[in-house]
């Protein structure tokens, strides 16, 4: 490896715009940064990649696979839960697609491949963060709605299904008929129909392979907690958090999606539970954790693990809160460069998911607006997927790009 400029392959398999961002902050950081991803990535519209391979959703492991050999390495670099998913697979794989030097690397990247069965399924986590000494909320596996009675989880509850993100595998249920209902969604296999659909028109062909062959999800449910939701995005070594920041949500997209304006906070508790997780789970690289915070006793509950990037990784609070800078500093040896902060506004509308959400939001003002502006054909890549051609934002936007 190289310490004057490793050279970092980012692993995506959706157009997740916050994953362009991580490889603009990385390219900063001092990275060579390649990418493999799905075609109309908003990471091949910035002006920092080295290399660009493409991912298959047919051929998911041999498209990775093939990348990774291309791309010579020093890091890989997961931009969602289904790109980490590929990847311990592909270290489990007995395929010819997964040599030595292919799982070595997935290792040094993820951290220890003993503890992928547990990252991978929301139960095993919650129940290894349970017996680590971290607050949790009662968490059961779910076949049938009878389950409910025999954990004592009682309404209401969130229920989960493994290998989903963003709000789309999560229900709230009050009663035992709502239980029921969601438990049948859930854990039913893609529709053929959606699946379709989502190939030709956005050309992700991920739902494919499971619909065809009729995979049930497995569902877990969890006890409701009032209160507000929380956030950690860390950066992590050989089970060691090297940098993390901590954020309360302000706004979501929707209910159980993704949060689109953060504010950065101090919070003891959270920060004791990702050291431990970090250092039980033997992670590398970056994770994200979810919280919910009690309301009137501020009790951090830890709900879940995003083993990725997430959508604040990017983002710089000075030393100790550069995920990007701490991550590069453990790659090559080097100390970490002094790190300044992004803004000194803790409050931060992440760009453009506020923006589409609502384009007269407070926040836009009040808060920081994360717009990159040197990225113009990010810039540009937002704005195609809005019709507020409009906006007082896209006209200073496109002016000064």
């Amino acid at each position: 490896m190289s310490t004057l400029k490793p050279t970092v392959l980012v692993v995506t398999t959706s157009r997740w715009f916050p994953t362009a961002r991580l490889a603009v902050a990385l390219t900063n950081a001092g990275c060579s940064v390649q990418a493999v991803c799905p075609s109309g990535s908003p990471i091949a519209k910035t002006t920092i990649l080295e290399g660009k391979f493409s991912f298959r959703g047919l051929a998911p492991l041999q498209s990775i696979a093939a990348a990774i050999a291309d791309a010579k390495a020093d890091l890989l670099i997961s931009g969602d839960d289904l790109a980490t998913w590929h990847l311990h697979c592909l270290y489990t794989s007995s395929s010819p697609h997964s040599g030595e030097a292919t799982r070595e690397l997935i290792a040094r990247s993820l951290g220890s491949p003993e503890y992928f069965p547990i990252v991978d399924d929301r139960a095993s986590f919650m129940r290894t963060a349970q017996e680590t000494g971290v607050r949790v909320p009662r968490t059961a596996v779910m076949v049938d709605s009878q389950d409910f009675k025999k954990s004592q989880i009682g309404f209401p509850a969130v229920l989960k299904a493994n290998g989903t993100s963003g709000g789309d595998g999560v229900r709230v249920v009050r009663s035992e008929q709502e239980a029921q209902a969601a438990l049948r969604y859930l854990q039913a296999p893609p529709l053929l129909a959606r699946a379709i659909k989502r190939a030709i028109f956005d050309q992700d062909t991920t739902l494919l392979r499971p619909s065809l062959q009729r995979r049930r999800s497995a569902v877990n449910a969890q006890s409701f907690i009032a209160g507000r939701e929380a956030t950690s995005a860390t950066a992590c070594w050989q089970g060691s958090v090297l940098a993390a920041t901590h954020f309360e949500v302000l706004q979501k997209g929707h209910f159980a999606g993704h949060a689109t304006v953060v504010r950065r906070i101090d919070h003891p508790e959270m920060a004791s539970a990702v050291e431990k997780m970090a250092k039980q789970l033997q992670l590398s690289g970056f994770h994200g954790f979810d919280f919910m915070l009690e309301d009137g006793s501020g009790d951090a509950y830890l709900i879940e693990i995003n083993p990725r990037a997430t959508q604040v990784g990017h983002l710089s609070f000075g030393d100790g809160r550069d995920l990007p800078g701490a991550l590069v500093s453990a790659l090559t040896g080097r100390p970490a460069e002094a790190a300044s902060k992004v803004n000194e506004n803790d409050v931060i509308a992440l760009f453009p998911q506020e923006w589409l959400r609502d384009p007269t939001s407070p926040y836009l003002r009040s808060g920081y607006h994360d717009v990159p502006w040197n990225q113009p054909g990010l810039l540009r890549s937002a704005f195609q997927k809005s019709n507020r051609s409009g906006s007082n934002l896209l006209r200073r936007i496109l002016l000064k790009s």
